[in-house]
């Protein structure tokens, strides 16, 4: 399996976590919208360190060879699923929470 379908697979089960199994519908909301570009930033900040400095490097069979500031998009991609899933997961605790207080 290559890099590029892992992150695929990986933003598909995040997709489908947000809408139909939690129903938080973050990607629906305005905030997660409005907030996703100052995670994105210190994404590419810290991608960029990494793999333009040659830390971490690719096969390059392995992911598609677009980059956005040295991050390959597959990085970019897996990083707003691991970002939509932790925030899905996040919200839905708090709501059950404070549903179950008395």
């Amino acid at each position: 399996m290559t890099y590029t379908v892992a992150a695929l697979l990986g933003l598909a089960g995040a997709v489908a976590v947000d809408l139909f199994v939690l129903r938080t519908r973050l990607l629906a909301s305005l905030a997660f919208w409005a907030t996703y570009p100052i995670v994105l930033l210190f994404q590419l900040l810290s991608n960029g360190i990494l793999t333009g400095r040659g830390v971490v490097r690719y096969a390059p069979e392995a992911i598609t060879g677009l980059r956005v500031a040295y991050a390959p998009v597959e990085d970019l991609v897996f990083g707003f699923a691991l970002v939509l899933f932790t925030l899905s997961l996040w919200v839905w605790t708090g709501r059950r929470r404070r549903s179950a207080r008395p």
